[in-house]
Parts: structure tokens; C-alpha cells; sequence
């Protein structure tokens, strides 16, 4: 009886071991047959790898296990338990040079992220919950895209993230060698596979992050250590699991095995049983070769004369310059022969629009099918074209989603092109003055009108550099599928380091929007962009022009009307008839307030962009406008000289109206 009390006893406590040790750990040795929760794109291939995202553009994926796991100390109230994982990962972008944004280990309460954005955002969180503290995410990131609202290190990072992207610590990819102490680089994006350590020490709150590549040994100095209190990160029970997300760049990001435990060292990977990596199948091609060639040897003589005869046809054809210095701009430079093929050989029925800086063209790129707008315009720069180029590529570097991502460029024969994002719904001056085109509504009008300005600030005051724009008008405001505002048309703007000044330079820009003082400086400033966005202001909400023809010649300026309504007391009678009344009374005197301020004569009155922001939001209150703001008669403080003519041209007779976009 004893002996059987005994064993039934022994069998319990096994059976208990086993269960607490499936309870709180796992190991995936590939992901054949594995039990995953899998959305988005993610998916299980057959030889068992795990594809969070693939050849897709703005895909997102995700894979979690299944079952939450306890994070919540019973005998502690509040500490968290400590945890380890580890897993092997590779990042496979179309080009070897650049790639579409990174993937993360996450540990989130909720596997739900259906709100959550691609591109920069990982799928992890949006534009309103980025940062907030009842997200309760934990993420390692692995990133391989600079984005500067998130005060990224590099395009190669690896970083701790607590329900924010900007992460609370980060450092290049890499690992410390154990016999040399030497730092030793890693490419994230190089297609090869890599492996993560994640380790938690829940009493001394102590995160580790190592990585080094297969198969080497885990390195004995993590390549990440913080002391992190995780206690209101974690619930009592949170899920594990990987998100990734690709942006305009295609890239598959894999994952070949992974481990996990609770309070303990996660199981170490057998890396033969990991499953290989998507190859390209030259397999065929070279059996073929192999036949044709012994078959075909006198007509291979003709074939190589002929090809070369085409090679040079074809190089003139798409013949381009290029020097030494921009090889550190790769990747953001395109070949003609791509930008050809997307325009179908920049056909006129491509053509968007043109103006005094070139013509615009739609195309569709041939290897990631991004539809795009390539802007061709003149060689010629009054800077080098070195330093030009460099501005280029760093304006490239901008992320702001009130902004026309400009994606790169190419110089060929005496013309340089750049290309964006295309903006389907066209600039938004087509919609103030096209009668045929519905009327935009205060709300869609209104909430474009933050968004420029959003995209201002970000460019004056929260990028690492200033960007002056020198060009804001309605006309540079582009409008996505959803109506959203985005400012583009860097072809002027002209860049600086904080708490340095603006150089002066050739005075540019279009009439109605240029402030009075660049006449006499020459510099073009962020008050001088301020002054634009004020003129900006009035054109949209009073659906004017901010130059307009006059009776005898005369020129009407937009801002003396509005300056004249305001001081008789009918300032609202300003606003665009097609709105009738339908508007806020509040928002549009504001709008109305405000773009006098911004467009006052004196640069020291106007307000800064995050002041602007304030106003339109309602957390601040606008200043009374100075009774001795007296209508200043722009055009009569400009002179001829020194500008260029066709930014001397008013804004009605300039013809880009198009520009990026695809408005008829």
C-alpha cells in the first residue's frame, strides 16, 4: 500500500514538473507544425521558417506563442519575474544596399496591434499611442531605418524599447569578441543569419541584449545592458513574439528558431535542425547555358558582336554622371535606366505638370512597383553640384508623415532628377480654385492646414538640422489618398545647423508669399517660412490667391483685404464663399488671426511654428493682434532685382500646378 501511495506520489510530481516546465518555457528548432498566432502577413513556410513579412510594400506581420506566460511575482506583489529568450533572425531586403525597416522582439500584453502602422512604426504603435504608457510593450528593436522623430542612432541599430520607439537605449549592431574585447560590426540587413540573447533579471531589474552571428558562442559581454524597472510595464500576464514591418523597400524578415523560459536561461538553439534560408534557384538557368552554348558556338561570335553594338546604343541611351564622391550616396541614388523604364521613356502622358524648374512625371518603379514622381530639372546650381547632391540626400533623410518623402535622385546629360512619393489627389491649390472639383470642408481644410504646419515645425525646430522650405504655398501642398496635407517640393529649401545662421543667398520664392525683409537681408529664415505659411493660412480659408489682378493693372494683395476686414469689425465675411457658413466661428477667426501674425512685417513679431501648433491645437491662447498693424503693401517692398524671374511671376501664371501629384 506504501509502495503504491509512493509511486502514484512520484508520478504527480512529474507530471507537475513536466506541466510548470511547458508552462513557462518552449523551444522552436524551426517552426514546422509549431502552434503560432500569426496575423498580417506572417506565416509558416513549409521547410518550417518563420516569414513575418515578405516582397510586400506597407505589409505588417506578426507571430506570438499562443498562451500568455505569468510576469508577476505571487510572493512579491508588483516584481517582476526574470525571463531569457533567445532566437536567430535574418533581415532579406530586395537591394543588398538598403532596406525596408526592421522587426522587433516584443512582450505586450495583447496580441491585438490591428491599429498599429508599418514603415517606422514596426507594427507596434501609431501616430497617437507611440509613447504612452498603457501600451505595456516591451520591445527589442532591430532597425534598419533612420527615423529622427524617434532620435535614431543609425540605419543599423539595436535598441530597448518601453511603449515608445524611441528607445531608452541603443547601439550599433554588433558584438564583443571574447578573446580581443575588439567591437565587431554586424549588417542587420546582410541576409545572412544572426542571433539574439534577451535576459532579464527581475530582483536587480537588470536587461541584457547580446547578439553575435551563427553559429558562434553567445559572447560573455552583452552588446545592451540597462537597469530597468519593468514593473509597470508588465501585467500579470503578458504574450511573446515578434513584429515586423516593411515600408515602400521590400524586405523579408525571417525568424529560424527560437527559445523561451521563465526564471531560468532559455534552452540554447541546435542550429542543425534550423531551417535555410530562401535562395534563388540558378539551378535551372545554368543547365540551360549549359546546353545552348556547345550548340550555338559560331552564332555566340555574331550574338557577342551584336550585344556590343547594342551595349553602347544602350549606354548612351542611359548614360549618366557619376564621380567618386557619390559613392557614399548609393543608396539614395537611382539609375536613369530605372526612372526611364517606371515614366515609359517620359512620355507626355506621364507628365504631371511643369513649371520653372522642370517638368514632373508619374512612374511606377519596375522592381518594387512604387508608384513615384520624378522631377526633372536644370543641372545647373549656383552651389557645387557636391554640396547640392549632399543637401539632396539629407533632405532625403526626412520622416515626418506631413511631408512628400523624397526618396532620391539621378544626374544624367545637364539635368538633375529627383523623385517622391506620389501624392494622388494632387496639390491642394486644385481644390481651392477648380470650380469643377468639390469644395474641401472647414474640417478637411482645417485639419490640412495643421498638418503643413505639423510638418513645419518638425523641419525648423525637431529635425537634427534646419530646414527652411523658401517655397510654402498651396500649390507645394500635396494631398494623399486620405486628403492628409503634406508639404513637398524641396527643390529651394536650404538647410543648416541648429544655433548657427542662415546664409544669404540669391532671394527666391513666389510673389504673395515672400516676407518684406528679404529684400534687404537676402536670408531666407524660418521667419521667412513663417511669413509664407501665414499667407498660406489666409489663401486657404479665404480661397484667394495671395496676388491677384487688380482693376488698371493693379496687383490685390490677399493680406490687406483680410487686414482691412479685420480692422471694420468683418473679418469673418473674408472667409471662401463656397464654405457659405458652414465653419466653426472660433477655428476660422483664428486661422484667419493667425496668418495676419505670421504675416507681419516684423520677423520679431511672428510667432515660432511650435507657437503656431499651440494656437491650432487650443493649448495656448493668441496674442490681440498690435493696433498699429497697418497694411504694409507688400509688393511695393519687393524689388525686381535680385530675384529670379520666374519666382518673380505671381502665382496665378505659374504653371506646376500638378507638381508630384496626379491632379488634372
Amino acid at each position: 500500500m506504501a509502495s503504491r501511495l509512493l509511486k502514484t506520489l512520484l508520478i504527480l510530481v512529474f507530471l507537475s514538473f513536466a506541466s510548470s516546465r511547458e508552462d513557462d518555457s518552449f523551444v522552436f528548432n524551426g517552426f514546422r507544425g509549431a502552434n503560432l498566432s500569426l496575423d498580417g502577413f506572417a506565416s509558416v513556410v513549409p521547410d518550417g521558417l518563420l516569414v513575418l513579412t515578405n516582397w510586400s510594400t506597407q505589409a505588417k506581420g506578426h507571430a506570438f506563442h499562443p498562451k500568455p506566460f505569468k510576469f508577476k511575482s505571487d510572493t512579491t506583489p508588483g516584481t517582476t519575474l526574470s525571463f531569457s529568450t533567445t532566437f536567430v533572425f535574418a533581415i532579406i531586403p530586395e537591394y543588398s544596399y538598403v532596406s525596408g525597416h526592421g522587426m522587433a522582439f516584443v512582450i505586450s500584453h495583447t496580441t491585438d496591434f490591428s491599429t498599429a502602422l508599418p514603415t517606422q512604426y514596426l507594427a507596434l504603435f501609431n501616430l497617437s499611442d507611440n509613447g504612452n504608457a498603457t501600451n505595456h510593450v516591451l520591445g527589442i528593436e532591430l532597425d534598419t531605418i533612420v527615423n529622427a522623430e524617434f532620435q535614431d542612432i543609425n540605419n543599423n541599430h539595436v535598441g530597448i524599447d518601453v511603449n515608445s520607439l524611441n528607445s531608452t537605449n541603443s547601439t550599433g549592431a554588433g558584438y564583443y569578441d571574447d578573446s580581443t574585447g575588439a567591437f565587431q560590426n554586424l549588417t542587420l540587413a546582410s541576409s545572412v543569419p544572426m542571433q539574439i540573447w534577451v535576459d532579464y533579471e527581475g530582483q536587480d531589474m537588470q536587461l541584457n541584449v547580446t547578439m553575435a552571428p551563427v553559429p558562434m558562442a553567445k559572447p560573455s559581454k552583452p552588446l545592451l545592458s540597462s537597469t530597468i524597472d519593468l514593473s509597470s510595464v508588465m501585467t500579470d500576464s503578458m504574450y511573446v513574439g515578434f513584429s515586423s514591418a516593411n515600408g515602400h523597400l521590400l524586405t523579408t524578415h525571417c525568424v529560424l528558431g527560437w527559445s523561451f523560459k521563465m526564471n531560468g536561461t532559455a534552452e540554447p538553439l541546435d542550429y542543425a535542425q534550423l531551417p535555410p534560408l530562401p535562395l534563388l534557384d540558378t539551378k535551372h538557368k545554368s543547365q540551360k547555358l549549359a546546353i545552348w552554348l556547345p550548340l550555338a558556338s559560331c552564332a555566340f561570335v555574331l550574338l557577342v558582336v551584336a550585344t556590343v553594338v547594342l551595349a553602347v546604343k544602350r549606354r548612351n541611351k542611359y548614360a549618366e554622371l557619376r564621380e567618386d564622391w557619390e559613392q557614399e550616396y548609393g543608396p539614395h541614388r537611382f539609375s536613369y535606366k530605372e526612372l526611364f523604364r517606371a515614366t515609359k521613356g517620359f512620355k507626355a502622358k506621364a507628365l504631371l505638370g511643369s513649371g520653372g524648374f522642370g517638368r514632373v512625371y508619374r512612374g511606377v518603379l519596375p522592381s518594387s512597383k512604387l508608384e513615384v514622381a520624378v522631377k526633372r530639372v536644370s543641372h545647373e546650381s549656383r552651389q557645387g553640384m557636391k554640396e547640392f547632391v549632399a543637401e539632396i540626400v539629407s533632405i532625403g533623410q526626412l520622416r515626418h508623415r506631413n511631408i512628400v518623402q523624397l526618396l532620391g535622385y539621378c544626374r544624367r546629360k545637364g539635368e538633375l532628377l529627383l523623385v517622391y512619393d506620389y501624392m494622388p489627389n494632387g496639390s491642394l491649390d486644385n481644390f481651392l480654385y477648380d470650380e469643377t472639383r468639390p469644395a474641401l470642408s472647414w474640417a478637411q481644410r482645417f485639419g490640412i492646414m495643421k498638418g503643413v504646419a505639423s510638418g513645419l515645425l518638425y523641419l525648423h525646430q525637431d529635425w537634427e538640422k534646419i530646414v527652411v522650405h523658401r517655397d510654402i504655398k498651396a500649390s507645394n501642398v500635396l494631398l494623399d489618398s486620405e486628403l492628409n496635407g503634406r508639404l513637398g517640393d524641396f527643390g529651394l529649401a536650404r538647410l543648416y545647423d541648429h544655433g548657427t545662421d542662415a546664409h544669404t543667398t540669391h532671394i527666391v520664392g513666389t510673389m504673395g508669399y515672400l516676407a518684406p525683409e528679404l529684400a534687404q537681408t537676402g536670408k531666407a529664415t524660418t521667419k521667412t517660412d513663417v511669413f509664407a505659411f501665414g499667407a498660406f493660412l489666409l489663401e486657404v480659408a479665404c480661397g484667394r490667391r495671395p496676388v491677384a489682378p487688380g482693376a488698371e493693372g493693379q496687383q490685390l494683395l490677399l493680406l490687406d483685404w483680410v487686414l482691412e476686414n479685420w480692422k471694420k469689425g468683418t473679418l469673418l465675411a473674408t472667409g471662401d464663399r463656397r464654405l457659405g457658413r458652414n465653419f466653426p466661428v472660433e477655428e476660422m477667426e483664428t486661422v484667419l488671426k493667425l496668418g495676419l501674425l505670421c504675416s507681419h512685417p516684423s520677423p520679431d513679431t511672428r510667432p515660432t511654428m511650435r507657437q503656431v501648433m499651440h494656437f491650432l491645437d487650443g493649448d495656448s491662447t493668441m496674442p490681440e493682434l498690435p493696433l498699429a498693424y497697418k497694411s504694409i503693401g507688400v509688393m511695393s517692398l519687393i524689388q525686381r532685382d535680385g530675384f529670379d524671374d520666374y519666382m518673380m511671376s505671381s502665382s496665378t501664371s505659374v504653371s506646376h500646378m500638378f507638381a508630384l501629384s496626379g491632379g488634372r
